[in-house]
């Protein structure tokens, strides 16, 4: 008893959330799959309506069958049932093609309308029972008149509750239907989300460094301008091989900033002094790329640059429990002295804060500081994810 508007469960089969039958590789599968046991039940909503159809009706016809032989009324009785089965059978696949297109409708106009099928429904079923009673059973009872409706009330119980029935599947198969769309939606809108906050990233690296390579290029440093252009092209290529909304590896990660570091050695030679300690049970651990990279740029910006004999940068990673710690820490003046904001262009702290929380919902951590170097730093709390599989 299947609505038109259910949708086939391909999309959860694509993503491996299936029932155990549908991936069952044993021997069992050809006979389950014979039966149509190998694929969730409402996938095919017209197999699912009448395998119920069927197996409602039957078991309506054995009940009254052994009621009426447990009741001696011979076996004419069971004339009388099989054709009271064919009735009700019958009517009830009338009302389906009708409560197809009421289940669409506004809920009271559904309701009103349902209610008196239900009555007309009935009617005609208590008519024709009486009329099976009187051929059948008792030949001498003659019905006339009202008499042919005294079996109403049973029978719009029994067509009553099938509409129920009818109408509580279709309900909570549209109700799983919009469910999971709305699900299918907030997960293309966090997609998209983290798709927009990473290529932000881009077109802000790439003013800095382009501004950079115009200023040597007027200082007529042509060397070290086609030098710093032909890292740029390696550190775009690496980076822009990996989808906006994909993970990477820890140890993928620092590949990527030194690559940046790279960069930025050609401006600012030894005043920039960057340090790793990357500890080994961390480098499996999987977050958004390009997540630490503007965080070497601040560190860059506001310790490195302001300062005559330029500053250090630590990027450090450790396991704890479940979680991957990673700071980054400069030797600069430090928060007070030079305030770090999200910048102008939309990225810095507040990018990576948007990401984390994309990613991660509440199970991150985000947290800045004064280090003991006297510099700012950033801590950054993920879980342990070594999936070796991108998350989309």
């Amino acid at each position: 008893m299947a609505s038109d508007s259910v949708r086939a469960l391909a999309e959860a089969a694509a993503q491996g959330h299936v029932p155990a039958a549908r991936n069952n590789k044993g021997p069992a599968r050809p006979f389950l799959a014979g039966v149509g046991l190998d694929r969730p039940f409402f996938d095919d909503k017209n197999r699912a309506f009448w395998v119920l159809q069927s197996i409602g009706w039957t078991g309506f016809f054995f009940l009254r069958t052994i009621s009426g032989l447990a009741n001696s009324l011979g076996a004419m009785f069971v004339v009388h049932t099989l054709l009271l089965t064919a009735t009700g059978y019958s009517l009830t696949l009338l009302m389906a093609s009708l409560y197809r297109r009421l289940i669409v409708m506004r809920a009271l106009w559904t309701v009103a309308i349902s209610l008196f099928t239900v009555v007309i429904a009935a009617a005609a079923f208590s008519f024709i029972e009486t009329w099976s009673l009187a051929t059948f059973i008792n030949p001498e009872f003659k019905p006339a008149g009202m008499q042919f409706f005294g079996a109403i009330i049973l029978d719009f119980s029994i067509l009553a509750a099938w509409s129920a029935l009818y109408y509580g599947i279709n309900y909570y198969l549209l109700l799983e239907e919009e469910i999971d769309q709305r699900s299918q939606l907030e997960s293309q809108a966090s997609s998209a989300q983290l798709a927009m906050l990473r290529y932000q990233l881009n077109p802000h690296f790439l003013f800095n460094t382009l501004n950079s390579i115009s200023t040597l290029v007027l200082l007529k440093q042509t060397e070290r301008a086609n030098a710093m252009l032909s890292r740029l092209s390696s550190f775009l290529r690496y980076t822009l091989v990996n989808e906006p909304t994909a993970k990477v590896t820890l140890v993928q990660e620092v590949e990527t900033l030194k690559l940046y570091l790279e960069i930025e050695k050609m401006r600012f030679e030894d005043r920039l002094r960057p340090h790793f300690k990357i500890e080994g049970d961390t480098i499996g651990a999987r977050l958004p790329s390009l997540l630490l990279q503007p965080l070497i740029e601040n560190a860059i910006k506001y310790a490195v640059t302001p300062a005559e004999n330029g500053a250090d940068i630590w990027v450090t990673a450790r396991r704890e429990g479940r979680a991957v710690r990673i700071e980054v820490a400069d030797s600069g003046p430090g928060p007070g002295a030079a305030p770090i904001d999200a910048q102008s262009t939309g990225v810095g702290l507040a990018n990576i804060q948007d990401r984390l929380a994309q990613a991660y919902g509440p199970a991150h951590g985000f947290a800045t500081r004064t280090n003991e170097h006297g510099g700012f730093s950033v801590i950054i709390e993920i879980p342990l994810d070594t999936d070796q599989k991108d998350e989309q």
